[in-house]
């Protein structure tokens, strides 16, 4: 989705650690299964995540960046570290008072951008890892790089809403957090009807709800963030969604698909799902736990 010209960001949302170093690893790091969780979107193989349960000393505090310069949502249209600074601004605005309707309380998540490597309450992790989120210290971290790879790599289109799903996704993640669901992952890691794989399809989902009334949510000054959906913003989303299938992964990589290996779905799926937040808009349509079939919502 575009951005309104006009509509005025708060950076403050965000913070960029591009340049502050590679970091030290930290302390009060998580194993098992949820490190599938942390992989995040993409299906990376979770060993890529270096020293997530070890220890060490904090991490010192990160200077601004650049993303502190986004203020407007035509510098979102121009520039992808804007456009997660709007993305991230639109996602705060919508989720307290949808989940208010639910009696639950958003707090809102941290933000993070980096570039090669970032320390977090989790532990150290790489650019290699993609965007992922951290329950424990509540922090979603976004490698801006990534967004290129999703089309070089991964084959998506690449449009607006392709990149917005992204950060949208990562935030469902902190909705499951808040809902108490993302811990079903560490229950079931791997499968093609796992636990892992529902998280992430209710994560899909949740994208989806977004999306649906991301052009409704305002600025400070009452401006409309985002345009309306078009259908070739949708389009867009369905192909990200698709790209990052673990079917079309495995078989991009070693030309054969396993099921019994899968953690975030299939290609298939991942659209259904993200189609599925898009068109009903509710929490309860987004129930993949009690789903017969993944396929159809």
């Amino acid at each position: 989705m575009s951005f309104n010209d006009n509509a005025q960001l708060d950076p403050s949302q965000l913070e960029d650690r591009r340049g502050s170093g590679l970091g030290l690893r930290v302390g009060g790091g998580i194993g098992g299964g949820i490190v599938l969780l942390l992989a995040a979107l993409f299906g990376i193989n979770p060993q890529l995540l270096e020293g997530l349960a070890g220890g060490g000393p904090a991490a010192a505090p990160a200077t601004s960046g650049a993303a502190s310069e986004c203020r407007t949502g035509s510098q979102a249209d121009q520039r992808l570290d804007c456009r997660i600074v709007g993305t991230v601004n639109s996602l705060n605005s919508f989720w307290p008072a949808y989940l208010a309707q639910q009696n639950v309380r958003y707090a809102r998540p941290k933000t993070v951008i980096f570039s090669q490597q970032v320390s977090t309450g989790c532990g150290t992790a790489s650019s290699e890892v993609g965007p992922f989120y951290c329950p424990v210290d509540t922090t979603a971290y976004f490698d801006p790089g990534f967004f290129n790879e999703l089309v070089t790599r991964f084959g998506s289109s690449g449009g607006p809403l392709a990149q917005e799903y992204v950060v949208a996704h990562e935030f469902g993640h902190h909705i499951q957090n808040l809902l108490g669901n993302i811990n079903k992952s560490q229950q079931d890691p791997q499968g093609a009807n796992s636990l892992s794989v529902r998280t992430e399809l209710q994560a899909d989902c949740y994208a989806g709800i977004w999306a649906k009334y991301a052009s409704t949510r305002k600025d400070a000054n009452g401006q409309v963030l985002l345009e309306p959906v078009t259908r070739q913003d949708l389009a867009d989303a369905l192909s990200a969604a698709s790209s990052v299938g673990d079917d079309r992964i495995q078989k991009a990589a070693t030309g054969r698909t396993n099921p019994e290996s899968w953690t975030h779905g299939s290609s298939a799926e991942r659209q259904a799902w993200f189609s599925q937040g898009y068109s009903k808009g509710t929490l309860g349509s987004c129930n993949t736990f009690g789903a017969a079939d993944l396929t159809r919502p």
